[in-house]
Parts: structure tokens; sequence; C-alpha cells
């Protein structure tokens, strides 16, 4: 027995098996991806490694186009379709096989040094003539094959009337596996289908199984305390200007701005190398997220109203003040009265409390701050990126579908104990020009409480 598991991906052409190795190894970039027929043109190999040990071999194979033709060589060639191992030998000996049949002699090759194969079908297609000639074929490999039923997760698939039809042909242990839309128990159920099939390989198997739920609970923890540490910045960052007037405000209202995007992108940034996407993956319009950065303005009325966040009192005091941050000048505000103040002031508000606070430490000073909707904004987008990862498949090559998530904690009430916490504390920060406080215990403790609460480990947010 060799010391890794090989196994062969085969199956006709387009049907998926290239996106389906690189969604199995977590890798965008392995083999080439399009829609023309017969891309893959020569044997491709990854491993899948527990520990930095590599435990499973998978071999990416050219799509099978002219099976029938294999089956109508070995009748002429005497063996009739009843075929053998031996009509095997000898059609991988023969010119035809070295030519005309190239590519299929690299799957069959392929198939023959395995110890199992995935049989990938696009669940989306007829069931033909053609892929019960494959399969015939592949049989005379004398290896087990294991069905995997690709695309199942859109609603215009044939499934069952695959299933059914592998049936009639003895092939019962059919796994359903969509290398588009990611699913775990998905990719476990296609290990413990092949460690049914495979019992010399089954601790290897039931160790990449463990791997993959350990790699699972570790994404979720990670990508919440990513966010939770953009929150915790941006909560309490602040920016004071130092008695100017309206145009030393507005500008350091942009500067706010600017810090709070740029956190965000940052975030961003973050959240696509944990899971293993890259930005340059998602260009132009095929993605709301454009070179990796959000296509709606954090900063805009209608970002709100994308995700359900009320403009309320905010977007009146906003229109009165011509701002876009929270103002805190000696009790007093700036009168503008712009359209554009108004969208300002839905997003950051008039929220005072912590301002009074500091009062006595801010006389001829003005500080701005981010309000609570924008807060309540930048968690929904990036809980809403979060779980779009957690699900996307690495052999996806369509728009990210970001769908506006239903989480009650942040759309209403109180923002949760740590974010509010964040807001008492400026030198948690790293926003802020002088923040010294941004790797102490107390910060770590609050980002531990907050990553507890995005990851849903908290009851209540804490």
């Amino acid at each position: 027995m060799t010391s890794i598991l090989q196994v062969a991906v085969v199956g006709h052409t387009n049907t998926g098996k290239t996106s389906l190795l690189r969604t199995l190894s977590r890798d965008t970039e392995f083999g080439e991806v399009c829609d023309a027929p017969a891309t893959t043109r020569h044997v491709e190999g990854t491993q899948l490694l527990v520990d930095g040990e590599p435990l499973v071999a998978l071999y990416d194979t050219p799509g099978l186009e002219d099976a029938s033709g294999i089956l109508d060589w070995l009748d002429e060639a005497g063996g009739g379709r009843q075929t053998g191992a031996n009509d095997l030998e000898r059609f991988l000996a023969s010119p035809d096989a070295a030519g005309r049949f190239d590519q299929e002699t690299k799957v069959l090759r392929q198939l023959r040094a395995s110890q199992v194969g995935l049989y990938v079908i696009d669940a989306r297609e007829p069931v033909l003539g053609k892929y019960r000639d494959e399969l015939t074929v592949l049989g005379l490999c004398a290896r087990p094959l294991l069905p995997v039923l690709n695309f199942v997760a859109g609603p215009h698939n044939r499934a069952e009337e695959w299933r059914d039809a592998l049936a009639r042909l003895g092939l019962h242990a059919v796994i359903t596996f969509d290398s588009v839309v990611y699913d775990l128990q998905g990719e476990l159920r296609l290990y413990e289908k092949l460690r049914s099939l495979l019992d010399p390989w089954r601790i290897p198997l039931e160790r990449l199984m463990q791997a993959r739920e350990r790699e699972a609970r570790w994404l979720r923890q990670a990508a919440a305390e990513t966010v939770a540490d953009m929150l915790i910045d941006v909560a309490a960052c602040v920016m004071v200007v130092e008695g100017g007037g309206r145009q030393d405000t507005e500008k350091a209202m942009e500067a706010l701005q600017g810090r709070v995007r740029e956190r965000e992108q940052a975030c961003v940034d973050a959240l696509l190398n944990l899971f293993r996407f890259r930005p340059s993956d998602y260009l132009g319009e095929r993605l709301p997220l454009e070179d990796g950065q959000w296509g709606l303005d954090l900063f805009t009325p209608e970002a709100l109203r994308h995700y359900g966040l009320r403009t309320g009192e905010g977007a009146a005091v906003g229109g009165a003040m011509g701002m876009a941050v929270d103002v805190m000048a000696l009790g007093t505000t700036l009168g503008a009265g712009t359209a554009a103040g108004a969208a300002a002031g839905a997003l950051l508000g008039n929220t005072l409390d912590l301002g009074r606070r500091l009062m006595h430490r801010m006389r001829g000073h003005r500080e701005l701050r981010v309000n609570n909707n924008t807060l309540r904004l930048l968690a929904l987008r990036q809980s809403q990126l979060v779980e779009a990862l957690i699900h996307r498949g690495h052999g996806a090559d369509q728009a990210l579908k970001l769908d506006t998530p239903a989480e009650e904690t942040w759309r209403k009430g109180s923002l949760p104990k740590p974010v509010q916490k964040a807001r008492l504390h400026p030198e948690w920060s790293r926003l802020n020009d002088h923040a010294p406080g941004t790797e102490s215990r107390a910060r770590a403790q609050t980002l531990d409480v907050l990553t507890r609460v995005l990851s849903g480990d908290a009851d209540t947010p804490a």
C-alpha cells in the first residue's frame, strides 16, 4: 500500500472536476476553469494535508469525450463490448491510445494508478448514453468509483434521475457535493463514503474529517475576532478639532470618514485572506466587492436603507449640522442645513452622551465620532461577508451573493456592551493618533467578549 491515498477525479468534460478540486483543496488557483470544453489537457495533482502531513492526493484529469469510441475500438478489435482488464491493456498499448484517444488514455492510466475514482457529474445535465459508456470504460480499470453529483445547490438539477440511473448500473454509493456552494457536512459525507469503500484508508480519512471540522470552527472564530477588532477600533475612534470653525470641522470629518473606510477595507482584506480568497478574484461588475471594496458607500443614506437601519432623528440633526459625525462643542451644534448633512446625520447622528462626560476636557474643542447606526452598518456588512465566505466554494467563479442578514442584535436596541465599552476608551483605537491601549489587557478582554457575541457563543450581548 502506498503511503498516501491517491484519488483520481474523472468524468465528462465540463462537469466541474477542476472546480471540485479547488474547493476540496481550498485553492482558487489550482488548474484552469472556463466554459470551453477540454480545458484540462493534462493530469494535475494536489494534496490534502493535516498538520503538514499529506494524507490524500487528488488528481485532476482531462474530460472524457469519446468513451463510446473506445468501446467501438474494443468491439472491432475482437473483444466485443463485454470486455475486461486484458482488453484494456491491449487498448492502452495501441497507437490509437496515444493518438486519437490521447485524453481518455490519460484518464484511464491515472485511475489505474489510484486507489479510487471520483466520477464527477453535472447534475443539471440529462442522463445520456454517453455517460453509461464512460462508466463502462472506467470500470475496466478495476477501481472503485464514487459518483459525485455536482451543481446540486440550484433548483434546476436532475439529481434524482441520476441516482436512479446510477443504481441501475449497480452504483448505489452516490454523494452530492456542490463545488460552488460549499457545505461542510457535504464534504464530510464525501470522505465518509470514501472511508466505506476503502477500509485500509479508514484512519487517514478520519483524521482528515476531524481536521476539516476543527478548521471550520477555527475559521468562524477567527472571522468573528477580525470583525470584533474592527468594531472596537471604530467605536473607540475620536477625532478632535481644536477650536476650528466649520471648515476645520468638515476637513476633520472627511479625515474620520476616510479612516473608517480604510479600517473596514482592512477588515475585508483580512477576511478574504483568512478564507483563502483574494481581492483579485473579484474584479469588475462580477461582485459587490470591486477590487475588494464594498460597492455601497458606508456614508450614504442608501447604505442604511439597504441594510434595514433607521435614519430617525439623526437625519434631521444632520441636516441642521451639515456633518457626518457626532459633534460636541460646549453643548452647541454647527448650522448648515444641507441635503448632504441629512445623509450624514442619519449615519453619524447626534449622540452626545460620551461627549458630555468629556465636556470638562473639551472646552473650546469639537469631538467627532462615529455613531451607533454606522457601527451597526459595519457589523451587518462584515457579518454578511463572513457568512458568504463560509458557504462559498473555491471553485466558484460567479459573483458573491451577499444576502441581508436578519441579525436583530445589530438592527435594533442597544449595541452590545463590549462596543459600548469601547466608546469610553479612545486609547483602544488604532485609528487614533495617540492610542497607548491597543495592546492592553482590558481591550483584549473586551475583544474576547465581543468575539463570542459575534460567533454566537454568547447567549445575549455581553
